[in-house]
């Protein structure tokens, strides 16, 4: 037994009180969790002891991002699942994830902008327009692209 898990080859494994301590998360809450399909144990012992790998401590602190970020748990958990289907890379699904919230920010930020915008006179606009240098117009048109709300000029 490793200092923070049982070793299995190279694969760390948490007991629930473990992971609790380093995620941060209450074994309770790893328990719920649990209960509702978010997170799995790795294995389970003999005596039923259920046992976590490190891919749920990133999980898990996936989760704690996006609850911040006002997911609802089922949203949480429809997008992690989506993340793990494009790839079980653990570096790929945290960057997914990460993308997806900056998405959502940037998305709100231009609903935010949106009633301004069409508050300005065309002269303004044009302004606007010209001030934008040619990365950021083609930066906001693939993040609408992205969206699904097609190109902007």
């Amino acid at each position: 037994m490793g200092k923070d898990g049982e070793a299995n080859g190279e694969l760390t494994l948490y007991r629930i009180g473990q992971l609790a301590k380093l995620s941060g998360a209450s074994p309770r809450t790893i328990d719920y969790y649990t209960k509702i399909g978010l997170i799995e144990p790795e294995k389970r012992s003999d005596s039923n002891y259920r046992f976590y790998s490190d891919e749920t401590l990133l999980r898990l602190k996936r989760i704690e991002v996006m609850k911040r970020e006002k997911y609802t748990l089922e949203e949480i958990k429809v997008s992690l699942d989506n993340m793990h289907k494009v790839s079980s890379d653990e570096h790929v699904a945290d960057k997914l994830t990460s993308l997806q919230l900056h998405l959502r920010q940037l998305e709100q930020e231009a609903k935010e902008l949106s009633p301004i915008i069409d508050q300005l006179k065309p002269t303004q606009l044009k302004r606007m327009y010209k001030l934008l240098t040619p990365q950021s117009v083609a930066c906001i048109e693939a993040l609408l692209i992205l969206l699904g709300k097609g190109p902007l000029l």
